[in-house]
């Protein structure tokens, strides 16, 4: 499961919203069905394009007590889904009045769920389905990243409680005199404090995460273009954090290692009729599961049939895991009719809402030095989930 950090529960309640009316509404035809024969485009290349999402959940990594088993059996995933449904019911509360019961305000009723997927993780590689070991370095770098979090969460009542959001932490009602130090390195997630603008993880300054990108909790789509000789896919994420990519397929290398890139630098060639593309020279601002501007992917996108896309990644960093891992995910073709209208994101909740996070923690500290108010390291403002730990997914 994602570090809470990264995540905020308004955010998944927007995303949801966001997307629900392209996962809602799927072609008939099922993408388990046999391989037809695949689409050509005019100009003689296999066809991917079109609006696909994954419509099935399937965790990232595979819960321990499935071992090395790869595929649910047809009464598991029935079960799993009548557990998940329940979840929709819920109304999980906590101390009334606490601040984690206020989080907790987004509950399930905000949240689509969809199926159990096949697979019992997204990851096939290694067997287990599990992330590769860190390297030692990178299991440094992740513990000192830790630590500084839970100094700042420390007098709140996130630790006073012993919440999920705490755990390696403990509760001290004094402030954290690490309070006024700069993270370990760049920032891209939560922390509870909002000096300056990029305190805020990266969704709160309408970044998005970057590749791979697997969906995450609230679903996704891509919209995949083509012309002769190019390739763009739209990604719909977040609430407004959708962002363009496009594929250079003219057998250029990459660009030189200096120059750095969001999404990072992507080429692709055609092997028969599957789409494979190389991404390199990511920028160190970005962060998937702890890796940087060494992150490496090798994507294989293939069309298995009128309404299904397969998809693999293969995601490497020796300075972060101590093998490479795979991951595989199965898409279906959405209505081109039905999803015809597409408004621009704009993320507008976070180009108005990271001022007044920032304007409301100055004026809390105004009211604390004033003797009008708690102390504002006191409060969490980085961890609100409340609930997640229950999935039975996990």
């Amino acid at each position: 499961m994602r570090d809470r950090f990264l995540n905020s529960t308004t955010m998944v309640a927007i995303a949801v919203a966001a997307v629900s009316a392209v996962i809602s509404m799927p072609l008939t035809q099922s993408s388990a069905q046999a391989p037809a024969q695949v689409p050509k485009t005019a100009w003689g290349e296999p066809d991917l394009q079109g609006i696909w999402t994954d419509e099935t959940t399937t965790p990232l990594q595979r819960s321990p007590k499935y071992a090395n088993q790869e595929f649910f059996t047809a009464t598991q995933r029935t079960e799993l889904d009548k557990a998940r449904s329940e979840m929709l019911g819920r109304d999980k509360r906590v101390e009334r009045g606490t601040e984690l019961d206020v989080a907790g305000a987004y509950n399930a009723q905000f949240v689509s769920v969809k199926r159990t997927g096949a697979r019992t993780s997204m990851i096939v590689d290694p067997a287990n389905g599990r992330i590769p070991s860190l390297t030692p370095d990178a299991q440094k770098a992740a513990t000192a990243e830790r630590e500084f979090r839970l100094a700042l969460l420390q007098s709140t009542e996130t630790c006073k409680n012993k919440s999920v959001a705490c755990n390696g932490g403990k509760y001290d009602p004094k402030p954290s005199p690490r309070r006024a130090e700069l993270p370990p390195r760049y920032n891209t997630a939560r922390m509870n404090r909002f000096d300056g603008p990029e305190d805020g993880a990266l969704p709160d300054r309408c970044l998005t995460m970057g590749l791979p990108e697997f969906g995450a909790n609230a679903g996704s789509f891509r919209r995949i273009v083509q012309t002769p000789g190019g390739i763009s896919i739209f990604y719909d994420v977040g609430q407004g954090q959708g962002w363009q990519r496009n594929i250079v397929m003219n057998g250029s290398p990459h660009l030189a290692a200096p120059i750095r890139q969001w999404y990072g630098d992507s080429r692709g060639h055609w092997e028969g009729n599957t789409l494979v593309i190389d991404v390199t020279n990511f920028s160190p601002k970005t962060d998937f599961q702890g890796s940087r501007e060494n992150l490496h992917l090798v994507e294989r996108w293939t069309r298995t049939g009128p309404n299904a896309l397969a998809y693999a990644v293969t995601i490497e960093d020796a300075t972060v895991w101590t093998r490479p891992w795979t991951v595989k995910q199965e898409f279906t073709k959405q209505s081109d009719q039905l999803n015809r209208i597409y408004y621009e994101p704009r993320c507008n909740e976070g180009n108005y809402g990271l001022p007044g996070l920032m304007r409301g923690a100055r004026t809390e500290e105004r009211a604390f030095a004033e003797g009008k108010g708690p102390n504002p390291a006191t409060k969490d403002i980085a961890t609100d989930f409340v609930g997640v730990e229950d999935d039975p997914l996990q």
